[in-house]
């Protein structure tokens, strides 16, 4: 394996075995090195298979800022690999640098920027909230820099984002349909969610997975009709609701619900009713 460029002590670009470009980074891996010569490999910590217009930026990016930064992204990525187990787009080191680099600007220049989502990323994204939080002390302990609950929602929603491969301004939508649809719940039942029951959880991780599928246009193919119709006939008070959430829908995004995922939405609505009222 060959250096292609060197980018930094740390980080150098070369090509795989199908000749497509590469980032690799480790401590010093690039330090003393030159285009051309053998990469050592025992130092690759880690390896960036970035497409063609995203390693030119993370180039750009990486020629802008401290590298120091870089590594602090780097941590946190991991960080968030360890606690969430969970697979990452390897964007998240673009955009996540990116972020954390303007944050420390901000903060320098004293402008705090209020994150208008941080309740329903709190709610709806707990677990990546969480890593951001963890974020904040590796940011504190690294460079004595404190800042706030905003921005570990923000960092939780860049997480969101390599979680579930979109861009941001997708999982804003994202974030906002889901609690839409949440409130056309608590509006035909006339109730308060629990949000602390498995039930909640698992509604909510489900309508993640759903709304992403309508924001893309991925329709969901259709099971058994006459399974969901019995679904439908057993909860039929679910069911009025999940129409409502499939008339939602199709306004907001002009996505047609397959009987199997109105099925779907129809169930996990009945399990909040029934878990809400103790039956």
């Amino acid at each position: 394996m060959e250096v292609k460029q060197v980018l930094g002590n740390n980080i150098i670009s070369s090509w795989d075995t199908n000749g497509e470009e590469i980032l690799l980074m480790g401590k010093g891996i690039g330090f003393s090195v030159k285009p051309g010569s053998q990469v050592d490999e025992s130092k690759i910590s880690k390896i960036f298979s970035l497409r063609t217009q995203e390693i030119s930026r993370f180039t750009e990016l990486l020629s802008q800022i401290p590298e120091e930064h870089i590594q602090c992204a780097s941590e946190i990525i991991s960080c968030a690999r360890d606690i969430l187990n969970k697979k990452l787009n390897d964007s998240i080191y673009i955009t996540l640098t990116d972020h954390l680099n303007f944050a420390f600007e901000r903060k320098k220049l004293g402008i705090e920027v209020r994150n208008a989502l941080l309740w329903e990323i709190k709610r709806f994204y707990h677990q990546e909230f969480l890593v951001g939080l963890k974020a904040l002390e590796i940011i504190k302990d690294r460079f004595n820099i404190l800042l706030s609950e905003d921005e570990a929602g923000s960092i939780a929603l860049h997480i969101v984002n390599a979680e579930l491969d979109t861009d941001m301004e997708q999982s804003i939508e994202i974030t906002g349909m889901i609690q839409d649809i949440l409130n056309i719940v608590r509006y035909h039942f006339t109730l308060s969610l629990n949000e602390e029951t498995l039930s909640y959880e698992r509604f909510v991780t489900h309508l993640k997975f759903f709304v992403q599928r309508a924001v893309r246009k991925q329709f969901y193919e259709t099971g058994d009709p006459e399974f969901c119709n019995m679904i439908y006939r057993q909860y039929q008070e679910a069911h009025q609701c999940a129409l409502k959430v499939e008339a939602y829908m199709m306004k907001k995004k002009d996505y047609v619900l397959s009987d199997e995922e109105l099925m779907y939405l129809t169930v996990h609505i009945r399990r909040i009713i029934k878990e809400h009222r103790g039956e």
